[in-house]
């Protein structure tokens, strides 16, 4: 296993970054290139190898990915799971959508090409059999937009970020690599079967829908007033439209907007070590820093500071 990597644009002269970033990215996942139509491009990427999943964590402003095909004897397949901001990935004639929590999976070894606004996303490269071996009829799904609003999603991308909140522990045990790796294929599978059958019984209007107001909520989070009536007339439909959305869920406008608010401020504490508790809070939507601490402890049992701590 190798040890985690920060590279960041941080330093980089501005007329250079994007030349520093392109042959970062071409490193990481050969033939794999980035173009920017900002003068003022940023990003920072954490790069890690657990066993055999190659993992990247990249965020950036606004920015087109590519990628040429790559040739290997051993077939891979690659997944990208939208973090926050928004995407539309192309390959092979399709064109897939993706709002926060969103994932896709591609094949490595076909051109794709993904335009991203600004974003944070988790990516990760891995064998295809295991995926097969649980996931029968996995050739329909790939290339397909997966919801992140269904339990197996939400479970599989705590599970991601779970491990990156371990990446610096550096573990080298092989079977705690090997387990690792298990647990990532029954998830995913998990995910992808929710997200098949979820989008199967939604009417086309309604998850179109639903992916505009998902969007809505990771851009609007720092917004302390946003709630189900500003989201219901943003997008112009009925409350009882939107509360129903939610319902179809398994939660409701409210929960949904403070889980989404506490899992990037437990984020934030981990990736902003400078930055104060309070402030965190604030930049998260969060108007009182009291009951931030309280809701804070309830979803992850222990407190913001000691959250930052461990």
């Amino acid at each position: 296993m190798t040890a985690v990597q920060k590279f960041a644009t941080e330093g980089i002269a501005p007329p250079e970054r994007l030349a520093f970033w392109n042959a970062l990215v071409d490193r990481v996942y050969s033939g794999t290139y980035v173009k920017s139509a900002s003068e003022d491009f940023t990003g920072e990427m954490w790069t890690w190898q657990v066993g055999d999943l190659a993992m990247i964590r990249p965020r950036s402003t606004a920015s087109f990915v590519g990628r040429d095909p790559r040739y290997t004897a051993e077939e891979r397949l690659i997944l990208h799971l939208q973090c926050r901001g928004s995407s539309i990935h192309r390959q092979s004639g399709t064109e897939t959508a993706l709002g926060a929590g969103d994932f896709v999976i591609a094949s490595p070894h076909e051109a794709y090409a993904i335009d991203l606004a600004a974003h944070e996303l988790l990516v990760v490269e891995f064998p295809r059999a295991p995926l097969a071996e649980r996931f029968a009829g996995l050739d329909d799904m790939l290339r397909q937009r997966m919801s992140g609003a269904t339990p197996g999603a939400r479970v599989f991308h705590d599970f991601l970020l779970s491990l990156w909140r371990q990446s610096q522990q550096g573990f080298s045990d092989p079977d705690w690599q090997d387990g690792v790796s298990q647990v990532f294929y029954d998830l995913i599978a998990l995910a992808m079967r929710g997200a098949a059958r979820g989008e199967a019984a939604m009417p086309a209007a309604d998850s179109a829908l639903r992916r505009r107001v998902l969007g809505m909520i990771e851009a609007q989070l720092p917004d302390p007033a946003l709630r189900t009536l500003s989201l219901s007339a943003a997008c112009g439909a009925s409350v009882r439209t939107v509360q129903n959305l939610f319902a179809g869920m398994g939660t409701t406008p409210s929960a949904y907007i403070l889980e989404r608010r506490l899992v990037r401020a437990a984020e934030r504490l981990h990736a902003a070590p400078e930055a104060s508790i309070t402030e965190i809070a604030f930049e998260c939507g969060f108007n009182d820093s009291a009951y931030f601490a309280r809701a804070f402890r309830q979803r992850f049992g222990v407190s913001p500071s000691e959250w930052r701590r461990k």
